[in-house]
């Protein structure tokens, strides 16, 4: 530990308890993407009362906080705010009762799902760690507060609405999630980490008859059921099996009634890859077959195609993430190692993008370790531990969020600090 970050570190004890507070409050008070006003609120006004300088509304709800304190590199940290359209059933007694309108004008439940809240205190406790320790330190802190991660819309939105031309372009980006690991665990690795995430609805045409005169009729749903199969010979049968990708056909609709073939029929696919070029190769595919598919059957006409959302890749500049790993196993010992690549997408590697900054993207666990670790001897763990977008995915309180505040702490000061000079 370098003496920066213990002298940061040292007021964490000070400011646990509201951390914890703060923590509780956002996950009873979940907000969906592009709605976080109340969130985007508490955030705002804890920053002016630390001294950071704040611009709020950005992209809609996105909050930017700036910390200058002289000459030195500029360091980006971020989290995100959104929650999700889920009913919670933690059990918690802060569990989220929360409802609100989507997008499409629905009325659902809403909740941390995700880890959101976790990802918001840590970064408010950070924040306020870095002010108290200004001597301790040399440079601009930005921190970013992203609306709508889970749409993959948000840091779009703030771009759209001018993110670069009101921050300083920062020589280092940071993100982390937490993830389902023993709470305590801090990992990085090096390139890729999440996954791009496609998603796509495909429409595909027939000629709707009577279901007893089948002959009459181009029948979509024997075309989706063809589809369907053949689709899931794209990863097994054309990527190498040293080049992770992932094809879900996540949904099949057709037809209102058991006598009636319908005329069409809608399939909706989430395609996860780390490369562009397999990414490029597996998108080929599923055009490919699915309109060779509509020819075999006669289909009147090709299959709409058509492309819900994007998610780019999150890949780790591999100096910067080399560099942090050491800081990390330098303060976190044992705790801290290299993880795994994700299947989970981020939609934040726009950000840094557009400032031609090197990202690096992390994830803390949120699992009672005790818990974990007998799931692990059973050889359980993808059975028995929650993991996020489920109902029942809590984190815990403790260590999560101190992990979460050291690992951003750590980061930020490996670059900033007055002994790195």
């Amino acid at each position: 530990m370098t003496k920066a970050v213990e002298s940061v570190l040292a007021g964490l004890d000070t400011i646990r308890g509201q951390v914890e507070d703060l923590y509780r409050d956002l996950h009873a008070h979940p907000e969906l993407g592009l709605a976080e006003t109340r969130t985007a609120a508490r955030v705002a006004e804890r920053l002016r009362a630390w001294g950071f300088t704040v611009t709020d509304a950005i992209g809609g709800t996105g909050v930017v906080g700036l910390l200058p304190n002289g000459s030195g590199p500029t360091v980006l940290l971020r989290a995100d705010m959104d929650a999700l359209p889920v009913r919670e059933a933690t059990g918690l007694p802060y569990a989220s009762a929360a409802v609100a309108t989507d997008r499409s004008g629905r009325e659902v439940p809403v909740m941390h799902a995700c880890g959101h809240d976790v990802h918001v205190s840590c970064l408010l406790g950070c924040a306020r760690l870095m002010a108290q320790g200004r001597q301790s330190w040399r440079g601009t802190l930005v921190v970013l507060f992203q609306p709508s991660e889970e749409n993959g819309d948000g840091a779009h939105a703030m771009l759209r609405d001018g993110l670069t031309d009101r921050v300083p372009r920062p020589d280092v980006a940071f993100a982390q999630h937490v993830l389902p690991y023993p709470a305590g665990y801090v990992g990085v690795r090096p390139g890729p980490f999440f996954s791009a995430a496609d998603n796509l609805r495909i429409t595909l045409h027939g000629r709707g008859a009577h279901g007893s005169m089948p002959q009459s009729s181009i029948d979509p749903v024997v075309l989706a059921a063809l589809c369907v199969v053949r689709l899931q010979t794209i990863v097994s049968r054309e990527v190498a099996a040293t080049d992770p990708a992932v094809l879900t056909v996540g949904s099949l609709h057709a037809g209102s009634s058991p006598n009636v073939i319908p005329d069409s029929a809608t399939l909706e696919l989430n395609i996860r890859s780390y490369s562009g070029a397999t990414r490029a190769r597996i998108l080929d595919a599923i055009r490919r077959c699915v309109r060779a598919e509509s020819q075999a059957s006669a289909a009147p006409r090709e299959p709409d195609i058509e492309t819900l959302s994007s998610f780019p890749p999150t890949s780790n500049d591999a100096e910067t993430a080399v560099r942090l790993d050491r800081a990390f196993r330098a303060h976190f010992g044992a705790a801290a190692d290299t993880i795994g690549l994700q299947t989970a997408s981020e939609d934040f590697s726009e950000i840094p993008d557009a400032f031609g900054t090197p990202l690096c993207y992390w994830g803390i666990g949120g699992i009672d370790p005790e818990q974990y670790a007998a799931a692990a001897r059973n050889g359980t763990v993808d059975q028995d531990i929650p993991v996020n977008h489920s109902p029942v995915f809590a984190p815990v309180v403790q260590p999560t969020l101190d992990t979460g505040i050291a690992a951003l702490t750590v980061a930020a000061l490996e670059w900033l600090a007055c002994d790195q000079e």
